[in-house]
């Protein structure tokens, strides 16, 4: 009995192990759609409010599920929809297949409705892989190097396949000139450094007494390892912000986040190290490493053409982070705990502490440092996290401490905003045993959060724990570009640029079977995150916080930050009179301890 090309489509992503395809559908994919209906939905097809959405939630299930996301979409806009979630899969490398329909062969060339070079849109986002598929001989070849190619270099590959190849007979390649037969499977490899290389690492991390290690989310599968080498040489761990779940932040030598959003003991241990250790990131921020000459400075990571980038390593590892690390570790020379790493756990302690002070330091109506800050006690050992980009992110890195088995992510290198509520919803399908929570701004919110708790409300009896929380912290006001205006700009306010309508979200969601809570006390904070964690259902809550806190940078200066309390005296004259009352005395209370120019006790 003779199939269809797009019978053999799904047929292959099932011998591929693909469970779901994200997606919305378009005449461009219907003989796709006739498949999925002849295949009883197997993959499943999840059905999102956008395809830029299906992308996101392709993204969030690839990073949670360790496997590689699909997404599928119509020929023209749908397929252009795509883009933004692809290059944020690209850019974080993260393996995710792109699979999208185009028009009929016959019309190619015409300037036929929604015809769009898609071989040319799709060439940079899946630079590594784009191919349309024009006989079905090319099958199964094209599906097979799709996903092999995607997980092999975590990245975007896409396939194209024209509307009336989906309806062809498929015939499948045969012995014979200009055919290419293939077959399934990824073997699993890990890539190793060679022992002349190792041992010029192992040479450089034992001739150093301050050593720093950053890691980031390559070292997630080697944190036993991890932990082994901060012991062994004494050192102290800071971590990229993609890979904050790979260490647990109860170690007492984790400095926690690294960078704009990072911490003040990862910056200072950046600052005083002669050594430094590059596992698994590529973290772009320079200025956050130590100075140049400072250091000498070892990376690993499992991709050649990601290797000496952002500082001038001494060795440069090509490998997978936990098997080089298993052939590091016996090189390595065993460093008594001194005052190196002392002051590392005494400066971490205090951090810690201080972000306790911070998140009780009052605000109208309600700080958001203390929304996120009370959810960290609160969190389920096996919670999945997302936090969109935005001051959120600030919140999400600096006041929760991962433990367990937690999973958390944002979009790291592309820093778009809306991916927040799709990945928690990817990461739904991937682990429906295990709660998530959004954590999104009302910007990210109104561009993209909202339309998707639809998709929530139309899946999340399929879940077998419903609890995905989205919390909104909602200030009226796109906030961190608002900070960085004030901050780098010395600008005030714009206004018509930054202002946001008040939205009920809470009513939102209760209106299409969800739930929500509108919180503007502090003291509802806690019981609301209770309450929405005991949900039987996916459950908004609307934290009405503060504007005027500012999320400081690591390094930042008490001039700098007055200079930026002073250019909310000239532009808000609605908030000038709170400002000029507290906003100085609350940025001081934030800072406890440091002098003048940020360099005093943290």
């Amino acid at each position: 009995m003779s199939i269809k090309v797009s019978d053999f489509v799904l047929q292959r992503l099932r011998e591929w192990d693909v469970d779901h395809v994200f997606a919305y559908p378009g005449d461009g994919i219907n003989g796709l759609l006739a498949a999925w209906g002849r295949a009883d939905d197997d993959p499943r097809f999840v059905q999102a409010r956008h395809e830029e959405m299906a992308a996101f939630q392709a993204v969030g299930y690839a990073k949670f599920s360790g496997r590689v996301g699909v997404c599928a979409a119509t020929s023209g806009p749908g397929a252009i929809h795509l883009l933004n979630g692809l290059y944020d899969a690209k850019l974080d490398h993260v393996p995710v297949v792109a699979i999208v329909g185009q028009t009929n062969r016959s019309a190619m060339g015409g300037s036929y409705q929604q015809e769009v070079d898609l071989l040319s849109l799709f060439k940079d986002v899946a630079s590594e892989y784009v191919e349309m598929v024009t006989v079905p001989e090319q099958l199964p070849n094209v599906i097979d190097r799709a996903m092999r190619v995607a997980a092999a270099k975590r990245t975007v590959t896409a396939v194209i396949i024209p509307a009336d190849v989906q309806e062809l007979d498929y015939s499948p390649p045969q012995h014979a000139f200009k055919m290419v037969p293939s077959s399934l499977g990824m073997p699993s490899f890990a890539p190793v450094p060679g022992d002349a290389e190792l041992d010029r690492a192992a040479e450089v991390l034992n001739a150093g007494e301050k050593v720093a290690v950053l890691i980031g989310q390559g070292a997630r599968s080697a944190r036993p390892e991890v932990e082994q080498l901060a012991d062994t040489l004494g050192a102290g761990v800071a971590k990229a912000l993609l890979g904050k779940d790979a260490l647990s932040d109860e170690l007492p030598y984790v400095t926690g986040a690294i960078g704009l959003l990072g911490t003040r003991p990862s910056y200072e241990m950046m600052q005083d190290c002669d050594t430094l250790l590059v596992i698994g990131s590529s973290f772009p921020y320079t200025q956050f490493m130590p100075e140049f000459g400072q250091a000498r400075a070892v990376q690993i990571d499992i991709d050649p053409f990601m290797v000496g980038l952002r500082y001038p390593f001494e060795v440069n590892l090509v490998g997978d982070a936990k098997a080089t690390l298993t052939r590091l570790l016996p090189r390595l020379k065993r460093k008594k705990h001194g005052g190196w790493r002392k002051k590392i756990e005494k400066d971490t302690a205090r951090w810690w502490e201080v972000m306790e002070r911070r998140a009780g330091v009052e605000a109208d109506p309600i700080n958001p440092e203390y929304v996120v800050h009370a959810l960290d006690a609160l969190l389920p050992e096996d919670v999945i996290l997302a936090a969109d980009s935005g001051s959120a992110a600030n919140w999400y890195a600096r006041h929760l401490r991962m433990r367990g088995g937690m999973r958390g992510s944002l979009s790291g290198t592309l820093a778009t905003m809306g991916p927040g509520v799709p990945y928690v919803i990817g990461a739904k399908f991937a682990h429906p045993e295990r709660p998530a929570i959004a954590l999104v701004g009302d910007g990210a919110m109104q561009m993209n959060g909202m339309a998707e708790l639809i998709t929530a409300a139309k899946y999340y009896r399929d879940w077998s724990d419903p609890r995905m929380v989205v919390a909104v912290l909602n200030n009226g006001d796109l906030n961190q570009v608002t900070w960085e205006m004030r901050a780098m700009s010395g600008a005030p306010q714009f206004l018509p640029s930054q202002a946001l309508p008040d939205v009920a979200y809470a009513d939102v969601a209760r209106s299409i079977g969800l739930d929500g809570l509108r919180v503007e006390k502090p003291g509802e904070v806690e019981d609301a995150w209770q309450r929405a964690l005991a949900a039987d259902r996916p459950f908004v809550l609307d934290f009405r916080t503060d504007p005027a806190v500012p999320p400081i940078p690591p390094h930042a200066t008490l001039d700098q930050i007055e200079a930026a309390a002073a250019s909310v005296l000239k532009g808000d004259s609605d908030r000038a009179a709170m400002v000029r009352q507290g906003l100085k005395a609350k940025v001081q209370e934030m800072l406890p301890g440091r002098g003048r120019h940020g360099h005093g006790e943290q």
